[in-house]
């Protein structure tokens, strides 16, 4: 994980090799398009990590701008994901995003889902 985190009032942090793959995926989008990171119930553990697309800020999104990338996060995943930080990995199972988040109790093997 990098090192070089810049981190917001709600303590979430976005790594720089997390704003390099958002700026990639994004180069392939309608220009203005930015990051949703998400949290809904669901998945092995009780609650997923959601990732989609979006163009339009709402109204309590927290706006995380890194490097030129932007991560949305919606006023109610907020609480969840508190202190998280997003970072890319890039390993011999395959490339994700990656949400190390200190108020989960378990995650699933995979990394999507966790369990308050």
């Amino acid at each position: 994980m990098s090192t070089d985190l810049q981190v917001n009032p709600r303590g979430i942090a976005v790594t720089g090799k997390a704003a390099n793959r958002i700026l990639a995926v994004m180069a392939k989008e309608p220009p203005g398009s930015m990051l949703r990171v998400s949290v809904a119930g669901g998945g092995c553990s009780g609650f997923q990590y959601i990732f989609d697309v979006d163009r339009e800020k709402a109204p309590g999104d927290l706006v995380i701008e890194r490097d030129g990338a932007t991560v949305l996060i919606d006023e109610t995943s907020l609480d969840l994901l508190e202190g998280c930080t997003i970072d890319f990995v890039d390993d011999l199972v395959g490339q994700s995003f990656k949400i190390t988040n200190p108020n989960a109790t378990s995650s699933c093997g995979c990394g999507t889902s966790f369990a308050l």
